[in-house]
């Protein structure tokens, strides 16, 4: 979703990629000349903040960040939260956002609403951004796009998985949420977002999820993508459900300067290039 253009004052070859939600933000710098990713950073709160206190933090990680004061020839602010639904492109009204969402979200008459187009889903993602977030990078730096985090996920899923005939499940990990794609044929079947608090609590919602379209846990393809590893206690119980587990690959080309910790951590941040 393309905000409108700023006179630049300065153009480098530099492309910032921002991710944001309430419980963390992280970025990525890539210098585009050389294909390299020269910046990757983390930032974990301690707790769910609202909108005011991410802001508030957003605000500090620009400020104590000096590789931040650079210009940037494209940004990206990719907003995570569970404020989003799929509508299919063929019944999809711009005059009717808000009632996309509200069955299956909490929202405010105040909340600004829109959306992103998955053309090679023919559907439409209605979410809510962080509007704030979205004002305060307008203001630093004019032009810049913002998507939702799960049309990142969904489009670079359906890529990997055009040409394909089996069904698979990939859940994207969290600290303390995820989201659940699913595909059967290279089409996407489902895709839903859970917060959990317990491992517990994810391995029932992963279970259910594929019981109600009857996937069977003995033969289905489970792949994970995120900050999660073998010994992680989700992978461990996923194991102890589902046989089949492996971890996305991001096949990507860039060169890095400080890799990122696993090769299918950082997916969507790096995949918004």
């Amino acid at each position: 979703m393309p905000l409108q253009n700023k006179t630049s004052s300065k153009l480098t070859n530099l492309e910032l990629s921002i991710q944001i939600n309430l419980s963390g933000l992280s970025f990525c710098i890539l210098q585009k000349e050389s294909n390299t990713i020269s910046a990757l950073k983390h930032f974990d709160f301690n707790k769910k903040l609202n909108h005011l206190e991410l802001l508030d933090h957003l605000k500090n990680v620009f400020n104590t960040e000096t590789i931040l004061q650079e210009s940037f020839t494209n940004i990206c602010v990719i907003h995570d939260n569970e404020l989003s639904t799929l509508v299919p492109k063929p019944l999809f009204e711009k005059d009717n956002l808000a009632d996309y969402l509200k069955f299956n979200s909490k929202i405010l008459k105040s909340d600004f609403i829109t959306y992103d187009d998955i053309l090679l889903n023919d559907s439409v993602n209605v979410y809510v951004p962080y509007i704030n977030i979205n004002n305060f990078i307008y203001e630093k730096f004019g032009a810049f796009t913002f998507k939702h985090v799960s049309t990142i996920l969904i489009e670079e899923i359906l890529l990997l998985e055009k040409n394909t005939n089996a069904s698979k499940v990939y859940l994207n990990i969290n600290k303390n949420h995820f989201e659940i794609i699913i595909t059967e044929k290279g089409k996407l079947l489902l895709y839903n977002t859970f917060e959990y608090t317990t491992k517990e609590d994810f391995i029932y919602y992963v279970l259910f999820t594929t019981e109600q379209l009857k996937l069977n846990p003995e033969t289905l393809n489970l792949v994970f993508i995120g900050d999660i590893h073998k010994d992680d206690e989700l992978y461990q119980i996923g194991y102890k459900y589902i046989r089949n587990i492996s971890f996305i690959n991001r096949n990507d080309n860039y060169k890095y300067l400080e890799n990122p910790k696993y090769n299918h951590s950082d997916f969507t941040l790096i995949k918004s290039f």
